[in-house]
């Protein structure tokens, strides 16, 4: 399966939830029915994955932790914030440069349409 079509049905599942929660609730909980919804759609996923920072030949644990990696191809970092800044997008760029990942879906489920609150990155 190619990177699009895991993020179609990460899309599809991530429209699911947000129909079903709403807006006002915390990041961990959007994550974790997400990742429910994505396992049974058949997708692998790996929820809070820690990111080392290679530098060199140094290894490096920085604490930096992937929201979820589907099918070790596409990097999903989830938002609850009024509106995406530079800063969201940097993290989630570095976190797929950091683990070899060409897509991004960055999602923000504090919007009243969750299509609004999707920015898909490709490097």
């Amino acid at each position: 399966m190619n990177e699009n079509e895991i993020s179609r049905i990460i899309l599809d599942c991530a429209f699911k939830v947000h129909t079903a929660l709403g807006v006002g609730l915390l990041e961990s909980t959007y994550r974790e029915c997400l990742a429910y919804e994505l396992m049974n759609a058949g997708l692998n996923v790996e929820k809070e994955k820690p990111m080392p920072l290679v530098y060199k030949e140094v290894k490096l644990d920085c604490g930096y932790r992937l929201d979820l990696i589907v099918n070790n191809k596409v990097i999903v970092e989830l938002k609850v914030v009024e509106a995406f800044h530079d800063v969201h997008i940097a993290q989630t760029l570095t976190y797929m440069r950091l683990s070899g990942c060409k897509l991004g879906l960055l999602l923000n489920f504090h919007t009243k349409s969750l299509k609004d609150g999707i920015k898909r990155l490709i490097l």
